[in-house]
Protein backbone atom coordinates (compact mmCIF):
# COMPACT_ATOMS: atom_id res chain seq x y z
CA UNK A 1 0.00 0.00 0.00
CA UNK A 2 1.41 3.41 -0.98
CA UNK A 3 1.81 6.37 1.38
CA UNK A 4 -1.13 8.10 -0.29
CA UNK A 5 -3.31 5.05 0.26
CA UNK A 6 -2.19 4.85 3.90
CA UNK A 7 -3.05 8.54 4.45
CA UNK A 8 -6.40 8.17 2.70
CA UNK A 9 -7.26 5.17 4.85
CA UNK A 10 -6.25 7.05 7.99
CA UNK A 11 -8.48 10.04 7.13
CA UNK A 12 -11.39 7.71 6.40
CA UNK A 13 -10.86 6.16 9.83
CA UNK A 14 -10.89 9.64 11.37
CA UNK A 15 -14.13 10.53 9.57
CA UNK A 16 -15.74 7.32 10.95
CA UNK A 17 -18.04 6.52 8.02
CA UNK A 18 -19.90 4.01 10.21
CA UNK A 19 -21.37 6.99 12.11
CA UNK A 20 -22.69 8.83 9.05
CA UNK A 21 -26.17 7.19 9.13
CA UNK A 22 -26.68 9.15 12.35
CA UNK A 23 -26.48 12.33 10.28
CA UNK A 24 -28.38 11.17 7.18
CA UNK A 25 -31.27 9.36 8.86
CA UNK A 26 -32.90 12.40 10.52
CA UNK A 27 -32.72 14.26 7.21
CA UNK A 28 -34.47 11.34 5.49
CA UNK A 29 -37.27 11.43 8.07
CA UNK A 30 -37.60 15.22 8.01
CA UNK A 31 -37.75 15.18 4.21
CA UNK A 32 -40.37 12.42 4.19
CA UNK A 33 -42.50 14.47 6.57
CA UNK A 34 -42.10 17.47 4.26
CA UNK A 35 -43.15 15.39 1.26
CA UNK A 36 -46.17 14.08 3.15
CA UNK A 37 -47.17 17.65 4.03
CA UNK A 38 -46.63 18.77 0.40
CA UNK A 39 -43.79 21.16 1.29
CA UNK A 40 -40.92 19.09 -0.12
CA UNK A 41 -38.13 21.27 -1.57
CA UNK A 42 -35.16 19.56 -3.20
CA UNK A 43 -32.40 22.15 -2.74
CA UNK A 44 -33.05 22.82 0.98
CA UNK A 45 -33.27 19.04 1.56
CA UNK A 46 -29.94 18.41 -0.17
CA UNK A 47 -28.29 21.29 1.66
CA UNK A 48 -29.58 19.95 4.97
CA UNK A 49 -28.14 16.52 4.14
CA UNK A 50 -24.71 17.84 3.13
CA UNK A 51 -24.59 20.16 6.12
CA UNK A 52 -25.53 17.38 8.53
CA UNK A 53 -22.88 15.03 7.17
CA UNK A 54 -20.20 17.73 7.36
CA UNK A 55 -21.15 18.51 10.97
CA UNK A 56 -20.96 14.81 11.82
CA UNK A 57 -17.51 14.42 10.24
CA UNK A 58 -16.23 17.62 11.86
CA UNK A 59 -17.47 16.45 15.26
CA UNK A 60 -15.75 13.09 14.71
CA UNK A 61 -12.48 14.89 13.92
CA UNK A 62 -12.90 17.09 17.01
CA UNK A 63 -13.57 14.08 19.26
CA UNK A 64 -10.54 12.25 17.86
CA UNK A 65 -8.32 15.25 18.52
CA UNK A 66 -9.60 16.32 21.95
CA UNK A 67 -9.89 12.79 23.35
CA UNK A 68 -6.24 12.24 22.43
CA UNK A 69 -4.83 15.49 23.80
CA UNK A 70 -6.88 15.16 26.99
CA UNK A 71 -5.65 11.59 27.55
CA UNK A 72 -9.10 9.98 27.33
CA UNK A 73 -7.93 7.72 24.48
CA UNK A 74 -5.35 5.19 25.60
CA UNK A 75 -3.89 1.96 24.28
CA UNK A 76 -6.38 0.10 26.50
CA UNK A 77 -9.53 1.33 24.75
CA UNK A 78 -11.50 -1.35 22.91
CA UNK A 79 -13.07 0.81 20.22
CA UNK A 80 -12.16 1.59 16.67
CA UNK A 81 -8.70 3.03 16.04
CA UNK A 82 -8.36 6.74 16.83
CA UNK A 83 -5.92 8.33 14.40
CA UNK A 84 -4.58 11.05 16.73
CA UNK A 85 -3.95 8.79 19.71
CA UNK A 86 -2.42 6.05 17.54
CA UNK A 87 -0.11 8.47 15.75
CA UNK A 88 -1.53 7.81 12.29
CA UNK A 89 -2.17 11.53 11.76
CA UNK A 90 -0.39 14.36 13.64
CA UNK A 91 -2.64 16.23 16.11
CA UNK A 92 -2.22 19.58 14.36
CA UNK A 93 -3.44 18.12 11.07
CA UNK A 94 -6.54 16.70 12.75
CA UNK A 95 -7.14 20.08 14.41
CA UNK A 96 -6.89 21.88 11.05
CA UNK A 97 -9.19 19.31 9.42
CA UNK A 98 -11.73 19.89 12.20
CA UNK A 99 -11.76 23.64 11.60
CA UNK A 100 -11.89 23.21 7.81
CA UNK A 101 -14.83 20.78 7.94
CA UNK A 102 -16.78 23.01 10.30
CA UNK A 103 -16.01 25.83 7.87
CA UNK A 104 -17.45 23.86 4.96
CA UNK A 105 -20.57 23.16 7.02
CA UNK A 106 -20.81 26.90 7.68
CA UNK A 107 -20.64 27.65 3.95
CA UNK A 108 -23.46 25.19 3.22
CA UNK A 109 -25.37 26.81 6.04
CA UNK A 110 -25.29 30.20 4.33
CA UNK A 111 -27.82 28.96 1.78
CA UNK A 112 -29.98 27.47 4.53
CA UNK A 113 -29.84 30.78 6.40
CA UNK A 114 -31.18 32.60 3.35
CA UNK A 115 -34.10 30.14 3.25
CA UNK A 116 -34.68 29.65 6.97
CA UNK A 117 -33.51 32.96 8.41
CA UNK A 118 -32.65 33.68 12.02
CA UNK A 119 -33.77 30.28 13.41
CA UNK A 120 -31.19 28.57 11.17
CA UNK A 121 -28.49 31.00 12.32
CA UNK A 122 -29.19 29.95 15.91
CA UNK A 123 -29.39 26.24 15.07
CA UNK A 124 -26.25 26.31 12.93
CA UNK A 125 -24.07 28.18 15.40
CA UNK A 126 -25.35 26.04 18.27
CA UNK A 127 -24.56 22.85 16.30
CA UNK A 128 -21.00 23.98 15.56
CA UNK A 129 -20.43 25.08 19.16
CA UNK A 130 -21.86 21.81 20.48
CA UNK A 131 -19.69 19.76 18.12
CA UNK A 132 -16.56 21.46 19.44
CA UNK A 133 -17.47 21.51 23.13
CA UNK A 134 -18.64 17.89 23.15
CA UNK A 135 -15.05 16.91 23.98
CA UNK A 136 -13.26 20.29 23.79
CA UNK A 137 -13.22 23.50 25.78
CA UNK A 138 -13.01 24.07 29.54
CA UNK A 139 -16.16 22.02 30.28
CA UNK A 140 -16.55 19.27 27.66
CA UNK A 141 -20.05 18.04 28.32
CA UNK A 142 -19.29 14.62 26.86
CA UNK A 143 -16.98 14.20 29.87
CA UNK A 144 -19.70 15.13 32.36
CA UNK A 145 -22.54 12.75 31.51
CA UNK A 146 -24.29 15.11 29.07
CA UNK A 147 -23.32 13.45 25.80
CA UNK A 148 -26.56 11.49 25.56
CA UNK A 149 -28.63 14.66 25.91
CA UNK A 150 -26.48 16.34 23.22
CA UNK A 151 -27.09 13.53 20.75
CA UNK A 152 -30.82 13.28 21.55
CA UNK A 153 -31.32 17.00 20.94
CA UNK A 154 -28.99 17.70 18.01
CA UNK A 155 -29.11 14.41 16.09
CA UNK A 156 -32.81 13.89 16.70
CA UNK A 157 -35.05 16.79 17.63
CA UNK A 158 -33.15 19.56 15.85
CA UNK A 159 -32.00 17.50 12.85
CA UNK A 160 -35.50 16.29 11.90
CA UNK A 161 -37.41 19.48 12.68
CA UNK A 162 -34.70 21.65 11.10
CA UNK A 163 -34.82 19.62 7.88
CA UNK A 164 -38.59 19.99 7.71
CA UNK A 165 -38.45 23.65 8.65
CA UNK A 166 -36.11 24.79 5.85
CA UNK A 167 -38.28 23.04 3.26
CA UNK A 168 -41.55 24.41 4.64
CA UNK A 169 -40.05 27.90 5.01
CA UNK A 170 -39.07 27.90 1.34
CA UNK A 171 -42.81 27.75 0.55
CA UNK A 172 -44.32 30.15 3.04
CA UNK A 173 -41.62 32.70 3.88
CA UNK A 174 -39.50 35.22 2.03
CA UNK A 175 -35.72 35.41 2.29
CA UNK A 176 -34.32 35.40 5.84
CA UNK A 177 -37.41 35.19 8.05
CA UNK A 178 -36.78 36.51 11.55
CA UNK A 179 -38.86 33.79 13.19
CA UNK A 180 -40.55 30.51 12.31
CA UNK A 181 -43.60 31.23 10.14
CA UNK A 182 -46.80 29.38 11.07
CA UNK A 183 -46.90 25.81 9.82
CA UNK A 184 -43.14 25.39 9.47
CA UNK A 185 -42.96 23.20 12.58
CA UNK A 186 -45.79 20.82 13.50
CA UNK A 187 -46.56 18.41 16.31
CA UNK A 188 -46.28 15.49 13.88
CA UNK A 189 -42.75 16.53 12.93
CA UNK A 190 -41.73 16.83 16.57
CA UNK A 191 -43.05 13.33 17.24
CA UNK A 192 -41.29 12.02 14.11
CA UNK A 193 -38.01 13.33 15.52
CA UNK A 194 -38.26 11.16 18.64
CA UNK A 195 -37.26 7.79 17.06
CA UNK A 196 -34.25 9.43 15.39
CA UNK A 197 -33.28 11.02 18.69
CA UNK A 198 -33.70 7.73 20.53
CA UNK A 199 -31.81 5.50 18.10
CA UNK A 200 -29.01 8.04 17.58
CA UNK A 201 -28.58 8.17 21.35
CA UNK A 202 -28.63 4.37 21.45
CA UNK A 203 -25.52 4.37 19.24
CA UNK A 204 -23.74 6.48 21.85
CA UNK A 205 -24.95 4.21 24.66
CA UNK A 206 -23.34 1.16 23.00
CA UNK A 207 -20.14 3.14 22.46
CA UNK A 208 -20.01 4.25 26.08
CA UNK A 209 -20.88 0.83 27.52
CA UNK A 210 -17.96 -0.60 25.55
CA UNK A 211 -15.62 2.12 26.86
CA UNK A 212 -17.04 2.26 30.39
CA UNK A 213 -13.99 0.94 32.23
CA UNK A 214 -11.38 2.89 30.27
CA UNK A 215 -13.44 6.08 30.46
CA UNK A 216 -13.75 5.70 34.22
CA UNK A 217 -9.99 5.12 34.54
CA UNK A 218 -9.15 8.27 32.56
CA UNK A 219 -11.71 10.48 34.29
CA UNK A 220 -14.10 10.74 31.34
CA UNK A 221 -17.41 10.61 33.20
CA UNK A 222 -19.95 9.61 30.57
CA UNK A 223 -23.54 8.84 31.49
CA UNK A 224 -22.62 5.15 31.20
CA UNK A 225 -19.95 5.64 33.86
CA UNK A 226 -22.55 7.31 36.09
CA UNK A 227 -25.25 4.68 35.48
CA UNK A 228 -23.07 1.56 35.30
CA UNK A 229 -23.80 -1.43 33.10
CA UNK A 230 -27.30 -2.13 34.40
CA UNK A 231 -28.47 1.48 34.20
CA UNK A 232 -27.00 1.94 30.73
CA UNK A 233 -28.73 -1.17 29.46
CA UNK A 234 -32.03 0.07 30.86
CA UNK A 235 -31.42 3.38 29.07
CA UNK A 236 -30.78 1.51 25.80
CA UNK A 237 -34.00 -0.50 26.26
CA UNK A 238 -36.00 2.64 27.03
CA UNK A 239 -34.66 4.29 23.87
CA UNK A 240 -35.72 1.30 21.78
CA UNK A 241 -39.17 1.36 23.39
CA UNK A 242 -39.59 5.05 22.58
CA UNK A 243 -38.64 4.48 18.94
CA UNK A 244 -41.11 1.63 18.48
CA UNK A 245 -44.02 3.35 20.23
CA UNK A 246 -43.99 6.31 17.83
CA UNK A 247 -45.42 4.48 14.75
CA UNK A 248 -48.62 3.92 16.71
CA UNK A 249 -49.03 7.68 17.04
CA UNK A 250 -48.90 8.10 13.27
CA UNK A 251 -51.55 5.45 12.73
CA UNK A 252 -53.80 7.26 15.19
CA UNK A 253 -52.97 10.58 13.51
CA UNK A 254 -54.36 9.28 10.22
CA UNK A 255 -51.20 8.43 8.29
CA UNK A 256 -52.44 4.91 7.69
CA UNK A 257 -51.28 1.41 8.53
CA UNK A 258 -48.11 1.85 6.47
CA UNK A 259 -46.85 4.02 9.33
CA UNK A 260 -46.18 0.72 11.11
CA UNK A 261 -43.48 -0.25 8.59
CA UNK A 262 -40.66 0.57 11.07
CA UNK A 263 -41.88 -2.37 13.17
CA UNK A 264 -40.34 -4.65 10.51
CA UNK A 265 -36.96 -3.73 11.99
CA UNK A 266 -37.91 -5.05 15.44
CA UNK A 267 -36.17 -8.45 15.00
CA UNK A 268 -32.94 -6.64 14.12
CA UNK A 269 -33.35 -4.38 17.15
CA UNK A 270 -33.91 -7.44 19.35
CA UNK A 271 -30.69 -8.99 18.07
CA UNK A 272 -28.74 -5.85 18.95
CA UNK A 273 -30.40 -5.74 22.36
CA UNK A 274 -29.36 -9.32 23.14
CA UNK A 275 -25.73 -8.33 22.60
CA UNK A 276 -25.89 -5.06 24.50
CA UNK A 277 -27.73 -6.65 27.42
CA UNK A 278 -25.05 -9.29 28.02
CA UNK A 279 -21.70 -8.17 26.59
CA UNK A 280 -19.04 -5.69 27.68
CA UNK A 281 -16.09 -6.49 25.40
CA UNK A 282 -15.10 -4.49 22.36
CA UNK A 283 -15.05 -7.70 20.34
CA UNK A 284 -18.81 -8.04 20.86
CA UNK A 285 -19.88 -4.41 21.14
CA UNK A 286 -18.00 -3.01 18.14
CA UNK A 287 -20.24 -5.02 15.76
CA UNK A 288 -23.25 -4.07 17.92
CA UNK A 289 -22.29 -0.42 17.53
CA UNK A 290 -22.27 -0.74 13.76
CA UNK A 291 -25.54 -2.68 13.89
CA UNK A 292 -27.20 0.09 15.92
CA UNK A 293 -26.17 2.54 13.20
CA UNK A 294 -27.68 0.21 10.60
CA UNK A 295 -30.84 -0.08 12.71
CA UNK A 296 -31.15 3.71 12.72
CA UNK A 297 -30.81 3.83 8.93
CA UNK A 298 -33.24 0.95 8.34
CA UNK A 299 -35.80 2.48 10.68
CA UNK A 300 -35.49 5.88 8.98
CA UNK A 301 -36.03 4.43 5.51
CA UNK A 302 -39.00 2.34 6.62
CA UNK A 303 -40.50 5.32 8.44
CA UNK A 304 -40.03 7.54 5.39
CA UNK A 305 -41.69 5.00 3.09
CA UNK A 306 -44.56 4.55 5.55
CA UNK A 307 -45.46 8.23 5.88
CA UNK A 308 -44.99 8.97 2.17
CA UNK A 309 -47.28 6.22 0.90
Amino acid sequence: MTDVQHRTKAWLMAARPQTLPAAASPVIVGTAMAYSAEVFALLPALAALVGAELLQIATNFANDYFDAVKGADTDDRQGFTRVTQSGLIPPEQVKVATAATFGLAFLVGIYLVVVGGLPIVVIGLASILAGITYTGGPYPFGYHGLGDLFVFVFFGLIAVTGTYYVQAASFVAGAFPLWMPPGTITVDVLVASLPMAALSTAILVVNNVRDLETDRATGKITLAVRLGYRGSRLEFLWLLALAYLVPGFFVLAGYGVTSLLPLLSLPFAARVWRTVSTETSGEALNPALEDTGKLLAIYAVLFAIGVVI
